[in-house]
């Protein structure tokens, strides 16, 4: 059966949108986890300076603003020694795939991370 005219153009405009809805929540994802992430880090690296220590857990975390919040139920957190992990677990509305340089790694207390270019020791 043959479609019509009107029936390829509507799924041509259809596959159009859905491309391009995708793109975009692709890109969204990635601004908005990296924001999430690089949020975490600042409030958990201020709580090491202001206590000696990183948090126990995220609840430790004082002086968060309401959009904090956002970024901090992002991220997993789980202290290990003397430094943590963190990972991203949602940007806008999925799991973004983020990765940084070596040096942004440098002089935070990061020792896992599911984000690329984190260092990946064994906890």
């Amino acid at each position: 059966m043959l479609m019509s005219r009107k029936t390829r153009w509507l799924c041509v405009l259809l596959l159009l949108m859905f491309s391009s809805a995708c793109a975009f929540q692709e890109q969204a994802d990635a601004k908005f986890g990296d924001q999430h992430f690089k949020t975490a880090i600042a409030l958990i690296e201020l709580y090491k300076i202001r206590h000696g220590s990183y948090p126990d857990t995220l609840d430790d975390l004082t002086f968060t603003g309401v959009w904090d919040a956002i970024a901090l139920n992002s991220v997993h957190y789980k202290r290990l020694g003397e430094g943590y992990q963190l990972d991203i677990s949602r940007g806008w509305v999925g799991k973004p795939a983020l990765s940084y340089p070596s040096d942004f790694w440098k002089g935070l207390g990061i020792i896992a991370s599911n984000v690329g270019g984190a260092p990946h020791s064994a906890p």
